[in-house]
């Protein structure tokens, strides 16, 4: 009778309830798609909207040379006269992760402008591992590496950074963490830039 009650205790609710919480918790820690997967559904309700405007300091943006899965290169000089959103990232990075589909979203809005230029940067200069994995994900983000040095305004060393730069060659915009960039106010803020 005793061994009874005292297996009635163990799987109670709430010990089930709090089983299960801590398998979540210890799930986001250890695991980096559950992290992704949380990270995205907190963007999912609101949290991580990137204040569209302009930065208070604006820097000329150093040129830089960046190379896509092809070989063909692009350096920011050449670039001038468009508008260009740089993303910063890497496939081992949870916040990474999830803000690329919002990332392919604002693309997908955007593509068809000739003004707008989108480089995803891999951080870890893997494109043997980075452009598998886009395309395994199904988006369709131009991937790259960068061949030059990557100066601290730009980068500083964490990922996910998302750097703008307008038609003039100047950072505009500097996001260091994860941010949704799905939203209408971010593509009409890019569009802006661009004079569209």
């Amino acid at each position: 009778m005793a061994e009874k009650v005292a297996s009635k205790k163990w799987f109670s609710t709430g010990n089930v309830l709090n089983a299960l919480f801590f398998a979540a918790i210890i799930a986001v820690l250890f695991i980096p798609a559950a992290k992704s997967l949380l990270i995205r559904g907190l963007m999912g309700v609101g949290l991580f909207q990137p204040k569209a405007e302009q930065t208070t300091s604006l820097l000329q943006a150093k040129d830089v040379t960046f190379r896509d899965s092809n070989g063909r290169t692009i350096s920011l000089s050449s670039l001038k006269g468009k508008v260009v959103f740089i993303n910063f990232w890497a496939t081992w990075c949870p916040p990474c992760l999830a803000e690329l589909p919002s990332i392919n979203t604002l693309h997908k809005k955007l593509s068809n402008n000739p003004n707008i230029v989108f480089l995803i940067v891999d951080a870890d200069n893997q494109l043997g591992k980075s452009v598998p994995f886009i395309k395994k994900h199904g988006y369709n983000l131009p991937v790259f590496e960068t061949v030059t040095y990557i100066p601290s305004e730009m980068l500083s060393g964490l990922i996910p950074t998302t750097v703008v730069i307008n038609k003039q060659g100047l950072i505009v915009f500097k996001h260091e963490g994860v941010a949704d960039y799905s939203s209408d106010k971010f593509a009409e803020y890019l569009q802006k830039l661009a004079g569209d």
